[in-house]
């Protein structure tokens, strides 16, 4: 008896607290005066009361914002008529509400939890989630909140079907403002047809988005601000989501409020105006949308003359659709087969005996558990090729994993190419792969983890940038340019990377440089030195001028791209991106015109002009990048000379000439259109131009 008065008065007294570690286990209760908060304390769970003080109910709030915010309601059909609710872990492991009678009010309702005993956990993304107690991180959870939402969708939510469970994530509308309990409007995806989102009251429906065309809901107006929306629609879920606010790439918010604040502020302006002309450009319909596919009709009105007339034509219609249709299930079943087939230890590896690929083969199980099944959390970086995740082997090796995406522009046989040439390559300033995985659709390229992640992100970041004081820099350029000489000269074969760019370098635990992506790199052999694509492929800014005109590469466009990023890390400012009040000249034209004037000191960020930098060395750089970027590729030197020139302090460096794509008065697109006629478009990283027929 007193033992059992004990355990009562501890656990009343635990309940009365703010877990605030965001776990509820089967000892611990939340009474009325008690609350859940998630570890970050973004999220808090507990009851609350709305105009009728004497009712009560157990939901889920933004923590941090004054006017409390509602985003899940546990008992919204079942209201506590007074405070003497609690919430626990039941004897049978699942999540349970007791009135003050101890009469199940609501429950996670699920049946047979086989794993015992179970905590309830309260995610920093708002989630109230059920597991075992010995679960771990895992996300295989045996109930969670976001599969029942109440009237609001946030971030990681998921708005539609999952087919295996026969599961219907929906919202419903409050009675009220002051009313929680479900109202009769309710917002769900149809799944008759193509699929859209749907608003009912009661059985009838009252608006339609109108389907998914890849992008967006058709019909439904674009907003200012955008939102990362998208729509999955697979063999198993079929379902809508958003994550947090953001500006598109060229854009910047029109307000200066931070996003996180989840105020609306009128969104997203163009960081530089567009240079057209008055009254060119779109013209726009707002509020177009197609016909709902499922409210049609067909005028049967027929003429008695041409009935048989029209049923004439409709069979030649239909014959060749039906012999069409044939062929494509016969082509299908072909292929089936083909994908199905065994072809001994290397499935569906698509090199020839000749290439000589001497690399492991990873099974997609492994890679599926070392990234947890692709999770969203496990992504570090995206690209043309596709997503980037990282992950961890059972041996406990970290791993970065390129996954090629179906919609990537870049194909097999960029993928072939990367695995072809990286292989082969070994050098301290390469990043190195460590194998691949192709099975079935699959094809992903397995290297190693790099935690610093790319150059882009240290030196185009104010932030982060302060931390790359300038030895360290000179130390990268250093690397860079001894691995593109081991490129061009010292390795079995001579490759033209052409691609090289600050995204393209990563970067260690000690901050060395490692050249990476060789999608696009050609090999020359014998005594080759130039070679011509009618396929230009390449990063806008770090492409050569005759690369870009006319198709040629050769070592010398390496140089170029080189010498733009060489100017690039002592600027700390994008080439592409640069922008000056005075003159509409680039980063490159920028830094000759400094150079001609006797101010190139001046390029260099202002952080960096401290009294340990050695001013000799920066000038030595800026004048390399400047050499590497000439006009003419005769004059740019060789990467042998280039780290000749860096590695020995009293090299007499050559004057350097006018640079390409530079002129006053005009920005590189409008030259390079002037020059060949080609229209470019800076909205995205790489530009592709298709020369000749």
């Amino acid at each position: 008896m007193i033992m059992g008065i004990i355990l009562f008065a501890i656990s009343y007294y635990f309940s009365a607290f703010v877990l605030a570690d965001g776990m509820l286990n089967q000892y611990q209760q939340i009474n009325d005066s008690g609350a859940l908060v998630s570890a970050r304390g973004d999220f808090k769970l507990g009851f609350f009361s709305t105009s009728n003080l004497r009712s009560r109910y157990l939901g889920i709030w933004y923590n941090n914002i004054p006017v409390q915010t509602l985003i899940w309601v546990a008992n919204r059909d079942r209201l506590l008529n007074d405070s003497s609710g609690g919430l626990k872990i039941g004897d049978d492991g699942n999540l349970i509400l007791l009135d003050s009678g101890g009469i199940v009010a609501w429950s996670a309702g699920i049946q047979n939890i086989s794993s015992k005993p179970t905590v309830a956990l309260l995610l920093d993304s708002g989630n109230l989630v059920l597991r075992s107690e010995n679960g771990g991180n895992t996300e295989s959870y045996i109930w969670q909140s976001f599969d029942h939402p109440s009237d609001t969708l946030i971030a990681g939510m998921k708005l539609g079907w999952d087919l295996r469970v026969g599961l219907d994530r929906y919202l419903t509308s409050r009675k009220s403002a002051d009313d929680p309990s479900p109202g009769d409007i309710s917002y769900r995806f149809d799944l008759d047809g193509l699929p859209q989102g749907v608003i009912r009251k009661g059985s009838v429906k009252q608006h339609r988005t109108g389907i998914w065309n890849g992008l967006q809901f058709n019909g439904v107006e674009p907003q200012n601000s955008i939102f990362n929306t998208n729509f999955i629609d697979n063999s198993e879920e079929v379902y809508f989501k958003f994550v947090i606010c953001s500006c598109l790439d060229g854009y910047i918010p029109k307000s200066s409020q931070d996003w996180n604040t989840m105020v609306w502020n009128g969104g997203c302006i163009r960081k530089y105006p567009l240079n057209c002309l008055d009254r060119q450009g779109f013209l726009a319909f707002k509020g177009m949308i197609i016909p709902d596919l499922l409210e049609f009709s067909l005028n049967t009105k027929y003429r008695s003359d041409s009935k048989e007339k029209k049923k004439k034509k409709l069979l030649l219609v239909i014959i060749p659709v039906s012999v069409a249709l044939l062929s494509f299930l016969l082509t299908s079943c072909v292929m089936w087969k083909r994908i199905k087939q065994p072809r001994g230890s290397r499935p569906n590896i698509p090199f020839k005996d000749d290439e000589n690929i001497d690399l492991p083969i990873f099974n997609i199980v492994t890679i599926t558990n070392a990234t947890n099944n692709f999770s969203i959390s496990n992504k570090i970086g995206e690209g043309g090729f596709g997503l980037v995740y990282k992950g961890q082997l059972s041996t406990g090796q970290e791993i970065a994993v390129k996954r090629l995406s179906e919609n990537s522009k870049q194909g097999l046989g960029e993928f072939k190419n990367e695995v072809i040439l990286i292989a082969k390559l070994q050098h301290q300033n390469f990043v190195r792969l460590l194998g691949c995985c192709i099975q079935g659709e699959e094809r992903m390229l397995i290297y190693e983890y790099l935690p610093n992640g790319n150059l882009s992100s240290f030196i185009f970041d104010t932030t982060k940038s302060n931390s790359l004081e300038w030895r360290k820099r000179f130390d990268i350029i250093v690397g860079i340019a001894r691995g593109l000489l081991y490129l061009h000269r010292d390795s079995r074969l001579r490759i033209i990377h052409r691609d090289l760019q600050a995204s393209n370098v990563l970067l260690d635990n000690e901050m060395n440089p490692k050249i990476s992506y060789f999608g696009i790199a050609r090999a020359f052999g014998g005594d080759q030195t130039l070679g011509k694509t009618r396929r230009v492929i390449g990063t806008y800014g770090y492409m050569s001028p005759e690369y870009i005109l006319r198709g040629l590469f050769s070592m010398k466009s390496d140089v170029f791209s080189f010498g733009v990023l060489v100017l690039e890390i002592v600027s700390e400012q994008q080439n592409r991106k640069f922008r000056h009040p005075n003159h509409t000249r680039n980063l490159l034209g920028h830094g000759w015109k400094l150079w001609i004037e006797g101010n190139a000191i001046n390029l260099v960020d202002e952080k960096l002009e401290t009294s340990t930098m050695l001013m000799s060395e920066v000038i030595k750089c800026i004048q390399i990048g400047l050499l590497c970027v000439q006009q003419r590729p005769t004059d740019r030197p060789t990467m042998s000379s280039v780290v000749s020139m860096l590695d020995n302090e009293g090299a007499m460096l050559p004057r350097p000439k006018q640079p390409g794509f530079y002129t006053e008065g005009s920005s590189d697109e409008t030259e390079l259109a002037s020059t060949t006629g080609i229209k470019c478009s800076t909205n995205k990283t790489t530009l592709t131009i298709l020369l000749g027929r």
